[in-house]
């Protein structure tokens, strides 16, 4: 149980205490009506004596009575209704609430650091985490109290609206005060007639109220003094008569009123009253100097008249008249439940009114503090005179009566018991003795004499004689089956053992147990078993015995329980409340406990109508239940905690309850988050009516996922229109990609820096059009003026029901600034449309239950400046049917747009609070946690910049590798500013051309050609048909100098401007990459505005084109050096192989590919003609087939920067490879070629530095050769009944003499011949090596050695010699054959040569094929070869039989001249030499 002011021993003398009736005169209550008080009243603060009281026992021994209290009351003799006693009841607690402002009480919980292993914790091993938290959370809380003054006053009048009853004398009255003022004309008659009224009434039969202690009642008779107005000499002479005529014992002169009511009005006297006339204050825990007294006003302190004869006085709308208790029997047949009207405790006002007459009405304004004095000196002279020399008297005289019966036998003390009783009840059965009123006893019954001498020794702190005297009576109403008395007598037996002084015997709770049983079960007397349960709580208590207490406490808190007609729920919940505080006060704390009763008791309060009580309650018990996961518990106590709250009027409490319902994530059905949403809405309504014009409050649904917002700057991409296609550009419909941001960031990084002449501008910003939660915020983003700023915002709705968002809209605010002028403006809020900006309203958005829907709103900026985006506002309601609330009538009706509810729906806003991402950059950040910013919400609004737009005709969507395909590009300027230095960077640039620098280079549009190519062509006769057409151009003229950027392309403008609302179509050629595949190219289109801005440069748009590729033709091509040294001078001249094959699939309609034109394009070398052309001219390859092509190849003549293209063509019309497109793609694949082989060259040399001796690149330089091959090819494609003819072109560049060059990446090309499975396959079988490689910084001092390729390419031999040698070896045996032996010197440096032809071939094989010969002569010369020199030798065979011969088995020797190492050139490429010897 709560903790108490009073100790148990104080709150059990302050609850029996002897009962004194008053009766006065009319006179004598007008005197004390004087200070706004009755009699009764005016001595009740004096009650207390203040010193110890002696009396003797009946064996004559001393007892001392410490802290003695009387009550004095008015004599009622009418019985109160129940409806007034429970009005009281509920009066008395709902007055009575926590003092706010108080510091809460430390609770008594036992030990805090509980101890895992303690087994009394074990059943609530999930709490052990937060036990001590939870413990201290309650102790420290505001809800939480430890004591209860609501209980103690429920208690206290409880106790004081007991009705006196037959069966125990405790609230029976011991004596009778008659009070008459000493102005009356015969005060001695005026005394006689009280004395006779009193008599009367507890004689007569016609009174059943008020109940007498013993027939002789104490009279004691009071002369009242007016001191201010009576005449004292007339008072003392008959306070002298008084006393000859009742004894000094008998009789009191008390003297008042010694001041007027008129003077002294500013002196301030002690009020000590109020205390007690308030009855339904709030209790404090005050020590009062007089001792532990209750502020709640004690047991049977009067509170209904001031006299017998204000009997018209109206007490909260009931009548004094009481009417009998619905329930009370027969006044001759049974009495024991009848109600007393003396102990009904009411005061004479409603609480209300109470305080305020309290508080207002002063009291004692006549009485000075002599008056005090001599008042408590009245109530010690009674009580020492008079009162306690009266209850010695008759405790002696009933001791005797007991005595005297001693000895005798039960039969005769039965007969005593008889003759005393005279006629008694027959006997009854069983059940009917087991009824309340199957036993009744006299008043003179022995056995009633003993409980009377029991009770009268209780109220004087007798417990000793008192527990001897109940105990006896126990046992004699158990024999007679009295269960009333006999559960009486248990009762208070149990009491007494307890009160004994030192502890002589254990306190019986037994007693009480059946005491409650009997008055429950049999006698159906709740309100007895009630007091039973209270007095025993209260021990047990005391006692340290919680669980008994809390378990005693409980038992009486059933729904069936009722008394006295009334309801039992404020009963039930006072008793669960101390039952829970039991539970919290246990050595091992139980905290669940706790709370589940205390949510019993909050139910019971509610249904009682004490609303505070009950808030207060479920407020206590959540400290328990929040976050431990028990989600509907939880559910159920915030949203009863919100309903009490909106009932009292406390709407802030009421929103924030219902809000936490709606913000965990609810396992609620859908109906009943329904419910729990409407009244939220409801309450939400009802607070903002209150204060309308206030800020717009929080609303808690629907989740906003913040860190998904995302924010897009600009117009909405225009959709596709025909046959142009819009650039792809960025929409809020793209997902973000990492990757493919970079590689954009990359591309304007490379643009920028061109612009810039190659350095990036210190305040280069990246321009970033869409913003998220991967996107880099730490830097203010950048929005123009007039461009609309878009912000979507990820609502989630957690709820399974519906959400109705209207008028949703974002909220800003905004600092207009001129930046040009550096002046800033005012800042302003602003929650909807102005003239700065513009906002976007959506009428309606709805989000269905549990799902997640995205916002997007727009702002509109007319004004530069700085914007900061806060939130979002609006209306939230629900679209459910017209369903009632529960007691709630929802009285408005909303219609909007298509959906229709009868909900309610409240105004609101919700902050937009981006959290930016964890710094983890130096050791402080990473050793705490710190967050950057996130600025996506803040941008600042620049002046006006051009917009551009960009349109893409007969782009297509497929294309064959290599193909070329003409399309247009509109580009559009949206804006009111003319743009400039349109450019275009793409990281492929071999895909897209616009044409060379120069207008002769371009070809016009496609009719103008025969055949509708893309080509410039020219019409050829047919003698040109195997030679090679010649031309030339400059790199520089198709962008591609040297020290450009090949990715940038400048966009060909007329006059460099697109001006305000122009567009210019401008041709461009494709051409399709050599991979198949799907091709994402990306282009980003730059452009700037005539008039530099301070914050934006310059911008940029984005576009994705995805090009499919299919296969066409795989063209793989060498280069060898020729043999037929004779037909030149010189030996400038190679051979040039094209292997060209279809791989198409029939899948594209390709009927057919015709190879219509070969051209190459070098500085140094140059097609001459083709080889072995077949008759017909006409190169067709079908699906599958490969043809091979054979060229000459021969040095140019001029040299310098400028590229000669040679045309090889085997049709009717030439393609002039020097002009746009073709040299377009072929100088833009051989930048991106050379780059690449530049980067893996660097790559492979980086690590080590290789350093190549001068000998070594000479010889190397004799195997380079610098040809690139352009195949023109047309394809025959049949889709849809027609034919279309396709045009394309494959590069390959040809870098190395005897190297095979493809038209395709190598590996990538082995895929396309085997197909992607099997070159899977052999990449699984082949498995990935790593070599680690260890060098040394340096560089290796020892010069390379040339690869066998590179030799054999230094040297060039020949023999000529005839193919066949007839010979008569029956003439000669020797044959003779003469052999030139060609050299020539393929370097460009001197050249020292050693021939050796001792050399034999030892092969077995060899010799078997081609047997064997000898040279003839010299075996060895040495010569020098100058630059390009070619020398001739003349050499004889000799040979001895017929057969087949190789020739070349000859050495050859070569080195530079001045270098000192020789180095063999090998012949291992050229073909044999070989020779038939015939036999005439």
């Amino acid at each position: 149980m709560a903790q108490c002011v009073q100790s148990v021993q104080e709150f059990i003398q302050d609850s029996f205490v002897p009962l004194v009736a008053a009766l006065c005169s009319e006179e004598a209550e007008r005197l004390t009506r004087k200070n706004n008080l009755g009699f009764s009243e005016l001595v009740k603060p004096f009650c207390r004596l203040t010193s110890e009281v002696h009396m003797r026992d009946p064996n004559n021994q001393l007892h001392v009575i410490k802290n003695l209290k009387i009550a004095v009351n008015n004599i009622i003799t009418h019985s109160p209704q129940p409806g007034g006693i429970r009005k009281l009841l509920n009066d008395v607690v709902s007055v009575s609430q926590p003092a706010e402002g108080l510091v809460a009480n430390v609770i008594t919980a036992g030990d805090y650091d509980l101890n895992i292993s303690d087994r009394s914790v074990k059943a609530s091993v999930p709490w052990y985490n937060n036990w001590k938290d939870t413990l201290m959370e309650l102790n420290t809380s505001t809800f939480y109290s430890a004591t209860t003054p609501w209980f103690e006053s429920y208690r206290e009048s409880f106790l004081q609206s007991m009705p006196a009853s037959d069966h125990e004398f405790l609230n029976h009255y011991v004596a009778c005060m008659l009070v008459v003022s000493s102005g009356e004309p015969e005060p001695v008659e005026q005394f006689l007639k009280l004395s006779q009224e009193q008599h009367r009434i507890q004689h007569s039969s016609e009174y059943a109220y008020p109940k007498w202690f013993i027939p002789n009642t104490l009279k004691y008779y009071v002369l009242l003094h007016d001191v201010s107005a009576g005449e004292e000499q007339r008072a003392d002479s008959v306070y002298e008569e008084m006393k000859q005529r009742y004894g000094t014992q008998g009789c009191y002169l008390l003297k008042i009123n010694s001041r007027g009511s008129n003077r002294g009005a500013d002196e301030q006297i002690p009020d000590p009253w109020s205390q007690y006339l308030q009855k339904n204050s709030i209790q404090t825990q005050e020590s009062y100097d007089d001792g532990p007294y209750s502020v709640i006003s004690n047991k049977n302190a009067d509170h209904l008249i001031s006299d017998g004869l204000d009997n018209d006085i109206q007490v909260d709308g009931l009548s004094n008249n009481f009417k009998a208790h619905p329930l009370q029997l027969d006044h001759l047949s049974d009495t024991s439940t009848s109600f007393d009207a003396t102990e009904y405790i009411k005061t004479t006002t409603s609480p209300h009114e109470s305080k305020k007459t309290s508080s207002g009405t002063p009291h004692g304004t006549c009485l000075t503090l002599t008056d005090h004095d001599r008042i408590r000196q009245f109530i010690q002279e009674f009580t020492f005179r008079g009162l306690l020399p009266h209850i010695e008297k008759t405790i002696r005289q009933l001791n005797d009566q007991l005595i005297s019966r001693k000895g005798l036998s039960r039969s005769l003390f039965s007969a005593t018991k008889k003759w005393f009783s005279g006629s008694k009840v027959p006997e009854k059965s069983i059940n009917e003795l087991k009824n309340t009123s199957g036993l009744l006893y006299p008043p003179e019954a022995p056995e009633l004499q003993i409980r009377k001498m029991a009770d009268l020794c209780f109220l004087v702190q007798h417990y000793e004689l008192a527990y001897s005297c109940y105990h006896t009576a126990k046992k004699d109403f158990l024999n007679d089956q009295a269960m009333l008395y006999a559960a009486g007598a248990l009762e208070m037996a149990a009491v007494s053992a307890f009160l004994q002084p030192g502890a002589p015997r254990p306190y019986p709770a037994h007693y009480m147990d059946t005491a409650i049983q009997t008055y429950r079960d049999i006698c159906k007397n709740m309100m007895l078993a009630e007091r039973c349960v209270l007095l025993s709580a209260e021990i047990l208590k005391s006692q340290s015995k919680y669980s008994d207490a809390a378990a005693l406490l409980i038992r009486l808190t059933s729904e069936q329980l009722t008394w006295m007609g009334m309801d039992s729920d404020l009963r039930s919940a006072l008793l669960l409340e101390q039952a829970a505080h039991c539970f919290i006060n246990m050595k091992s704390p139980m905290v669940r406990k706790f709370a589940f009763h205390m949510i019993l008791a909050g139910h019971r309060y509610s249904k009682a109508g004490q609303k505070k009580h009950a808030l207060r309650c479920y407020c206590q018990a959540m400290q328990v239940y929040k976050g431990k996961g028990w989600s509907l518990a939880e559910d159920h106590i915030n949203f009863t905690i919100g309903r009490q709250s909106f009932t009292l009027r406390q709407l802030d409490n009421a929103v924030s309850a219902f809000r936490h319902i709606l913000i965990n994530d609810s396992k609620q059905p859908a109906a009943q988050q329904g419910t729990f949403l409407r009244e939220y809405l409801y309450v939400y309504k009802n607070v903002t009516q209150l204060s309308p014009d206030g800020p717009l409050p929080q609303l808690p649904l629907p989740y906003i996922n913040n860190s998904a917002t995302r924010v897009f700057f600009g117009h909405d991409r225009r959709p596709a229109e025909g046959e142009k296609q819009a650039a792809t550009h960025i929409s809020l419909d793209q997902e973000y990609d990492c990757e493919s941001s970079h590689q954009w960031k990359e591309l304007e990084e490379q643009v920028v820096a061109v612009v810039n002449k190659g350095i990036i501008p210190s305040n280069f910003q990246p321009t970033q059009y869409c913003l998220n939660s991967y996107s880099d915020n730490s830097k203010f983003p950048l929005a123009v003026v007039e461009e609309p700023v878009t912000v979507e915002v990820a609502f989630r709705n957690p709820l399974k029901v519906p959400l109705l968002l209207t008028d949703l809209s974002l909220l800003w605010k905004f600092q207009p600034k001129d930046f040009n002028a550096k002046h800033n403006g005012e800042t302003k809020e602003l929650a909807c449309g102005n003239d700065m900006i513009g906002a976007e309203v959506i009428a309606e958005f709805l989000i269905n239950s549990e799902e997640t829907k995205m916002a997007r709103l727009k702002l509109f900026p007319h004004q530069t400046g700085e914007l900061h985006i806060l939130g979002v506002v609006y209306n939230l309601g629900t679209i459910q049917g017209t369903m009632m609330l529960d007691g709630i009538d929802p009285s408005i009706g909303l219609q909007a747009g298509k959906f229709v509810y009868n909900g309610m729906s409240v105004r609101g806003r919700q902050d937009l609070e981006i959290q930016g991402p964890r710094l983890n950059n130096t050791k402080e950040e990473k050793t705490s946690i710190k967050y950057g910013p996130d600025r996506r919400l803040d941008p600042i609004i620049t002046e006006e910049m051009p917009l551009l737009e960009v349109f893409f005709i007969n782009f297509p969507t497929g294309l064959l590798c290599g193909e070329i395909r003409k399309a247009y590009v509109e580009f559009v300027n949206v804006s009111k500013c003319p743009l400039t230095a349109l450019k275009v960077v793409s990281k492929h640039p071999e895909f897209f051309t616009f044409g060379g620098n120069t207008a002769v280079l371009t070809p016009l549009s496609p009719s103008a050609s025969e055949n509708c190519s893309a080509y410039k062509t020219v019409v050829t006769d047919s003698t040109s048909v195997c030679t090679a057409l010649m031309s030339s151009a400059s790199s520089v003229n198709f962008g591609v100098g040297t020290g450009s950027q090949p990715e940038v392309i400048h966009v060909p403008l007329p006059d460099s401007v697109l001006l305000p609302g122009a567009s210019v179509q401008l041709p461009m050629w494709l051409h399709g990459p050599d991979e198949e595949g799907v091709h994402e190219i990306n282009f980003l289109f730059y452009y700037e505005s005539i008039k530099k801005h301070s914050k934006m440069c310059h911008r940029v748009l984005r576009h994705t084109a995805v090009i499919c590729t299919s296969r066409s033709l795989n063209v793989r091509a060498t280069v060898c050096r020729s043999n037929a040294l004779e037909d030149e001078g010189k030996g400038d001249n190679m051979l040039v192989f094209v292997d060209v094959e279809n791989i198409n699939t029939s899948e594209a309609g390709v009927k057919e590919f015709h190879i219509v034109q070969v051209s190459s394009n070098s500085k140094h070398w140059k097609l001459q003609k083709a080889v072995n052309l077949s008759e017909d001219k006409d190169y067709k390859l079908a699906s599958r087939e490969r043809g091979k092509l054979c060229f000459k190849a021969v040095r140019c003549k001029n040299s310098g920067e400028n590229y000669t293209f040679a045309d090889i063509v085997f049709g009717n019309e030439q393609i002039i490879s020097s002009a746009s497109p073709c040299a377009d793609f072929f100088f833009r694949s051989l930048s991106s070629e050379l780059k690449r082989t530049h980067t893996q060259s660097n790559m492979f040399q980086g690590a080590v530095k290789q350093s190549f001796d001068e000998a070594v690149r000479l010889i190397q330089k004799c195997s380079k050769v610098d040809l690139n091959i352009v195949v023109l090819w047309k394809a025959y494609v049949v889709e849809d009944n027609k034919q279309l003819i396709l045009e394309g072109q494959h590069h390959i560049l040809l870098h190395t003499v005897g190297k095979e060059a493809y038209s395709f990446p190598q590996k990538q090309g082995f895929k396309k011949i085997l197909g992607n499975s099997d070159w899977e396959d052999l990449e699984q079988e082949s498995p990935e090596m790593v070599f680690l490689k260890f060098f040394r910084p340096e560089s290796s001092s020892l010069p390379t050695r040339p690869t066998p390729d590179q030799l054999s390419n230094l040297i060039k031999t020949s023999l000529h010699y005839p193919e066949s040698f007839n010979h008569s070896f029956h003439q000669k045996s020797l044959c003779l054959v003469p052999v030139t032996l060609l050299l020539s010197n393929c370097s460009e440096a001197d050249v020292d040569v050693i021939i050796d032809l001792r050399h034999k071939t030892t092969s077995p094989e060899a010799l078997e094929i081609h047997g064997s010969f000898t040279w003839l002569g010299q075996t060895q010369y040495k010569l020098q070869l100058k630059n390009q020199e070619v020398c001739s030798l003349q050499l004889k065979a000799c040979f001895v039989r017929t057969g087949v011969y190789n020739l070349g088995t000859h050495r050859v020797f070569a080195k530079l001249a001045d270098q000192v190492t020789l180095f063999e050139t090998s012949q291992q490429n050229s073909m044999p030499a070989l020779i038939i010897i015939n036999n005439i």
